[in-house]
């Protein structure tokens, strides 16, 4: 389970912004809401996060920059080449921030132990790193790293912790490339764990992003599967009779995110695809086969959500999500979050993370009051990230009222 991302400098966020996945002493929705973490330190930790903030306040900066950091994590050993460049934007608006480095730190439980990972990074190289462990309340440090300006070499302090192979670890890794990343692909034990945790943990869809439906279709592999798509396209009010999956030859695109380009590329092959056809109910009875593009854009987002959801909620991952709300009715997202909270549904510690402008989600009948964030930009035209809590709201408060009148601030003025 994720419990906290840090991230400084980069794009409109200056100082450190900290949004924390840990639960407060609250008792309010703690058994649906919350979860045990198994860590005495940190009994609990929340299921689901809301952000909200006007437009062009930072929202999806935050969220870009968990994917960023991922990405480098997953790239910087393999994809990026020797003296290739980071690109990767600063605060621009403060002419000292675009010699400092951007900053990324996370901290999540694996196993109930708590990891602690972070690095920082120039357009040139990666400037430091570090990984605590916490087997025991004292954390071990397991390897960190620096630049030395004067000696201009990297400077390694590898704990004892870290099994034979570290030393070659090190040498093989290169000025822009990660140490974690390294020691992965040369099949550490001990690090590539860490490294598949936040490369596959982290499912990240940014802002106006609809899933491939490949991820539904994947999904839908087996006869239950596709029964359980069915049924929650159902309990959304989508009123289908069948589902069925039909093979066809199209051309199959796919698409990769490589963190040294501006935009992403894109692949394309014929092949034979797995294609949804939606049975529709007649007046008469007839059943009338309707495919992905016939249906509204409410239902079409909604099915390509549907597999990376029922997915997450059944393999211990965090979805984190941009505009979760684009295309799609309050009460929908609204049932998206409580199967979060459900203790039925949300078997393992999955957890939900989004952004949106939806107010009506603004209820404390559907979130604990640490699990609202709220995003504005302050005079210098910076990102600042704070918690509902700063605000310390009654527990009958009308948090959509309060918020529109601006008493949590991050609100448009005009």
């Amino acid at each position: 389970m994720l419990l906290e991302f840090r991230v400084k400098n980069f794009k409109s966020i200056k100082e450190e912004a900290v949004l924390s996945m840990v639960a407060n002493t609250d008792k309010e929705h703690i058994g649906s809401n919350a979860m045990p973490t198994g860590i005495k330190a940190i009994p609990s930790a929340v299921r689901s996060a809301v952000i909200y903030g006007p437009n062009a306040s930072g929202k999806s900066n935050l969220i870009e920059a968990l994917a960023y950091m991922r990405a480098v994590v997953y790239e910087s050993a393999t994809l990026i080449k020797p003296g290739q460049e980071f690109n990767a934007q600063r605060f621009r608006l403060d002419k000292d921030c675009l010699d400092e480095p951007i900053e990324f730190e996370i901290t999540y439980i694996e196993n109930g132990v708590r990891h602690q990972y972070g690095f920082t990074f120039t357009k040139t190289r990666i400037i430091s790193e570090w990984l605590l462990v916490y087997i025991s309340p004292k954390p071990q440090k397991w390897f960190s790293r620096h630049y030395d300006n004067e000696a201009e070499k990297d400077v390694y302090k590898l704990g004892a912790s870290l099994s034979k192979g570290k030393n070659s670890w090190k040498d093989a890794t290169r000025s822009n490339a990660l140490f974690l990343s390294t020691a992965s692909q040369l099949n550490s034990e001990m690090l590539t764990p860490i490294f598949d945790w936040i490369t596959n943990k982290l499912v990240i869809f940014g802002a106006g992003f609809t899933p491939n439906i490949d991820h539904t279709m994947k999904f839908m592999s087996s006869a239950d599967n596709t029964k359980t798509v069915q049924d929650f396209l159902t309990s959304a009010d989508i009123r289908i009779a069948d589902l069925k999956v039909e093979k066809r030859k199209g051309v199959h695109k796919t698409i990769h995110f490589d963190p040294t380009k501006s935009a992403p590329t894109e692949e394309t092959e014929e092949r034979e695809i797995d294609i949804p056809i939606f049975i529709h109910e007649g007046s008469n009875g007839s059943l009338i086969p309707f495919e992905l593009q016939d249906e509204s854009l409410g239902t079409q987002r909604l099915f390509s959500l549907a597999g990376p959801v029922l997915e997450i909620l059944k393999k211990d991952r965090i979805l984190i999500i941009d505009e979760l709300d684009n295309s799609l009715h309050t009460l929908l997202v609204r049932k998206m979050i409580t199967l979060f909270h459900s203790t039925e549904e949300n078997l393992s510690t999955s957890q939900l993370i989004f952004s949106t402008h939806d107010t009506n989600l603004l209820d404390l009948e559907l979130f604990r009051r640490d699990q609202v964030w709220f995003v504005e930009k302050d005079l210098s035209n910076a990102t600042n990230l704070y918690p509902l809590t700063e605000f310390s709201p009654r527990k009958k408060e009308a948090l959509e009222r309060g918020y529109l009148m601006g008493r949590f601030g991050a609100v448009p003025f005009f």
